[in-house]
């Protein structure tokens, strides 16, 4: 019976000469084991629902007791959420960003987490898809782009150097309309020159609408900030898109770092990816540095800046500002 429900739903709708394709998520609930009520039953095939959304949608799932803690976790987390800013409650890490050739610290990227007041520290993991559900992401985004803003030139007022600060942009923060505005409020307010701010964005939000993507960088170059290509390497770009986009640097997903050292196709794929970047004139980083096999090799093909583990975690302001402090970063 769900079967035949998906494929009656599945077929296309023609509205105006335009074919529509839609799917659906179905959850179900059994009596008499999963309530006795028409109103019990109900709410579990909702949450068995929302449980078949979680799993990549377009499927059906039958409602089990766990799935229940599990609603009511998302629940509470949802309720907090909207919350959590007004509260001061959400804070900003930092992961120093290496130059390979010098060993100093040249940037750092900031990243979101949530102080909760009764189960700690939130990992972004459980956050960040909520916020983007709810719409919570614009908000929370511009305080992020505010806060790091903030954060930087307070260090460089301190003496502690002239740093570029990363901060990454939702797939809803980058297609929205406040995004330019945000951008050079944050830069106003801070007194923090462009130059020094630079804004990720995954290879899938620039690939999802081509020409919208490049009108919007073009407009945040005007603004004179850096552009970074996150996770390069697992979406899709083509080299006839990578050339138009007005970017400044590609970040060599953690994953091929990871490879590294457990084959020569995994070496390969990042050997490729500096050359690549290199002869379009744009500055490479590779993320997820763990041992000191990764850094060799990539110093030995001509990576710019490196940022892992293998120098620091993420880490508060306070801790971050003893790095800067110190200058430098001991390479092995």
């Amino acid at each position: 019976m769900l079967q035949r429900i998906t494929e009656v739903i599945a077929e296309p709708l023609l509205i105006q000469a335009h074919e529509f394709f839609v799917t659906c998520s179905l959850g179900v609930a059994v009596y008499p084991d999963d309530g006795a009520t028409a109103e019990t039953l109900t709410k579990h095939a909702d949450i068995a629902m929302y449980r078949a959304k979680e799993l990549g949608r377009n499927n059906y799932q039958f409602y089990c007791p766990a799935m229940n803690a599990r609603t009511l976790e998302r629940l509470r987390i949802e309720a907090d959420l909207r919350h959590a800013l007004e509260r001061s409650e959400l804070v900003l890490h930092y992961q120093p960003q290496i130059d390979v050739a010098s060993g100093g610290i040249v940037g750092m990227e900031a990243l979101l987490r949530w102080e909760h007041p009764v189960l700690g520290l939130v990992s972004p993991l459980r956050f960040i898809g909520l916020a983007e559900e709810m719409g919570l992401i614009i908000p929370i985004g511009a305080w992020v782009i505010r806060t790091a803003c903030r954060q930087n030139m307070a260090w460089q007022k301190a003496g502690l150097g002239k740093l570029r600060m990363a901060v990454n942009l939702s797939a809803r923060q980058f297609t929205g309309k406040d995004l330019l505005q945000s951008v050079a409020d944050a830069l106003e307010e801070s007194g923090l020159a462009a130059r020094y701010l630079e804004l990720e964005l995954t290879e899938s939000m620039v690939m999802s609408d081509v020409d919208s993507a490049i009108t919007i960088l073009r407009r945040l170059k005007e603004l004179g900030v850096h552009i970074a290509i996150d996770d390069f390497g697992t979406g899709y770009s083509s080299l006839s898109y990578l050339r138009r986009f007005p970017i400044d640097v590609l970040k060599v997903d953690q994953s091929f770092v990871a490879d590294i050292s457990l084959g020569a196709d995994g070496a390969a794929i990042v050997v490729s990816i500096i050359s690549l970047a290199h002869s379009l004139r744009l500055k490479v980083i590779a993320e997820g540095v763990e041992t000191a096999e990764q850094l060799a090799f990539l110093r030995e093909h001509g990576c710019d800046e490196v940022q892992g583990y293998f120098f620091s975690r993420p880490v508060g302001a306070l801790e971050f500002e003893h790095l800067l402090a110190q200058r430098s970063c001991t390479m092995a």
